[in-house]
């Protein structure tokens, strides 16, 4: 499973990635951190278009802060473009604790995992907050 990881996560992505790899996950599931510059978005790309190019290339989007307001917030389009099958957003509910508490990463990880193994449940949810 392809995560498309917000601009502002990067750091935190390689922490992510980091604790997936001791934990062993990745010789187990195929996971890959993927960043805007590598499928060459902007920073400044606006909820929709980010929305978009994850679901037209079946990539979880990972964020921390993408508004909830106005006609291009991540929650209105998600409200307007949503299906059944729509691959959901992750939300890291607090980022702070993600780099300072090991425990918060890895009970983040399990979310991801549990997300990636049973994706077919979470389709068409919209957004899931973890841990």
């Amino acid at each position: 499973m392809n995560f498309l990881i917000d601009h502002n996560l990067r750091g935190h992505s390689v922490l992510l990635a980091g604790s997936l790899s001791a934990s062993g996950w990745l010789e187990l599931i195929s996971i890959r951190f993927v960043l805007f510059e590598e499928v060459g978005l902007a920073i400044t790309s606006s909820d929709r278009i980010v929305w978009r190019y994850a679901q037209a290339n079946q990539m979880i989007l990972i964020t921390a802060n993408r508004s909830m307001k106005g006609k291009d917030s991540l929650e209105q389009v998600m409200r307007e473009e949503n299906t059944p099958t729509s691959l959901p957003v992750i939300t890291i509910s607090n980022v702070d604790r993600l780099l300072t508490e090991p425990d918060y990463r890895y009970r983040c990880i399990n979310r991801l995992i549990d997300v990636v193994v049973d994706i077919e449940d979470y389709q068409g949810s919209r957004r899931i907050f973890i841990p």
